[in-house]
């Protein structure tokens, strides 16, 4: 029997957000993903579901994710609906609309962002209720990600970071047996070309929300186009955090 303590919503007031209990919120949140990964070690994927299930549909899951989306950098980037929750009433509010019966991705607003080389790598901004979304099942998905991924992978984990990947490059070849070569690769548009058949068989996630966020297409010059492949960059989920499951 899965159960959890549950944390109940304050009244509705422009004031609520503030008065939200916050430390009890956490520590629902972090219950749960501790039993998630808990379960990941014991092979039970049927307890993972179900817990995701919970976390997913929790008060205090779809509370820390409005914070998260709406207190990151990019909480004054909005999506297509043009859309921003900055008040603490619109936060509030926020929670109430992070519902899985009838939800329905809005289209991506498609932006460009200057690279190195002189090219442009272009993005995917989903509207802030998206984001908020994506940052609710992120929390379900991620402590799957991080029990079974390579201990050795540094890229998009969270407390990680190239200083750790620096450091771990310097053990390993400070080694008497070292490695004679260290070999480095690009994949040309990696994340524009991943199949979504491939994503729907392997992230272990409920499989509705994926297909749609993974067609929500994207809207460019007031032109919707459709997404049949390849993920957005520029989402809560990225497509690393993603693909860690394999």
């Amino acid at each position: 029997m899965i159960t959890s303590k549950t944390v109940s919503a304050p009244t509705n007031s422009s004031e609520a957000w503030n008065q939200l209990p916050w430390k009890k919120c956490q520590k629902v949140v972090m219950r749960l993903q501790r039993r998630i990964v808990k379960a990941v070690q014991e092979g039970r994927w049927s307890k993972v579901k179900a817990l995701q299930h919970l976390l997913t549909r929790s008060f205090s899951g779809k509370t820390l994710a409005v914070k998260r989306v709406t207190e990151n950098q990019g909480k004054n980037t909005a999506g297509v609906d043009r859309q921003l929750w900055s008040t603490c009433n619109a936060k509030f509010q926020g929670i109430k609309q992070l519902k899985q019966r009838g939800y329905k991705p809005s289209p991506l607003k498609r932006i460009y962002i200057s690279k190195s080389n002189g090219k442009r790598r272009p993005l995917g901004i989903p509207t802030i209720k998206d984001r908020a979304m994506q940052a609710l099942y992120l929390f379900a998905l991620e402590p799957v990600s991080e029990t079974i991924s390579d201990r050795h992978s540094y890229g998009f984990r969270p407390k990680r970071s190239c200083a750790d990947a620096i450091v771990a490059c310097h053990l390993l070849l400070a080694r008497r047996n070292r490695p004679q070569w260290i070999l480095e690769g690009d994949i040309k548009g990696c994340f524009d070309n991943i199949n979504h058949e491939w994503l729907m068989k392997h992230i272990p996630m409920e499989k509705k929300i994926l297909h749609s966020w993974l067609k929500a297409g994207f809207l460019e010059s007031k032109t919707l186009y459709p997404t049949t492949a390849g993920t957005p960059q520029g989402g809560t989920i990225t497509p690393p955090t993603m693909l860690q499951k394999t």
